[in-house]
């Protein structure tokens, strides 16, 4: 190379790594940024039910209550759901307010898991 295209390689910051007699850096692939799991997983849906059986063993069924508008009358008409949650926690009994979230299938039916007791039921 000519000494005027070299000056203005560097004068202009472009100074190949031959020019300045180093090679190419490693590293010059980025690595992957470093991701959370629970980021990773996404944000999973959480429900808020009451305890309606809880004659399996490690497993309960919650009741999760919703209103939806009426599309004709416009009026707000209640519904109900029905899970099968994986119970871990202790102390969980039919009443009882809970808190269920989003988790990888467990059996056929059971696709949420308890996350915490919200309100114990009045005995």
């Amino acid at each position: 190379m000519s000494e005027e295209t070299e000056e203005i390689k560097e004068t202009t910051g472009e100074a190949s790594a031959e020019a300045v007699g180093e090679t190419a850096a490693p590293d010059a692939v980025a690595a992957p940024p470093e991701v959370e799991t629970e980021q990773a997983r996404g944000r999973r849906l959480e429900k808020i039910g009451i305890v309606t059986s809880d004659k399996m063993q490690k497993t309960i069924v919650v009741r999760v209550d919703r209103l939806v508008k009426h599309p004709v009358y416009k009026r707000y008409v209640r519904r109900r759901t029905k899970f099968m949650a994986h119970n871990e926690v202790e102390g969980v009994s039919i009443g009882d307010q809970v808190r269920i979230v989003e988790t990888r299938p467990l059996s056929a039916r059971k696709r949420w898991r308890v996350v915490e007791v919200l309100r114990k039921a009045a005995k």
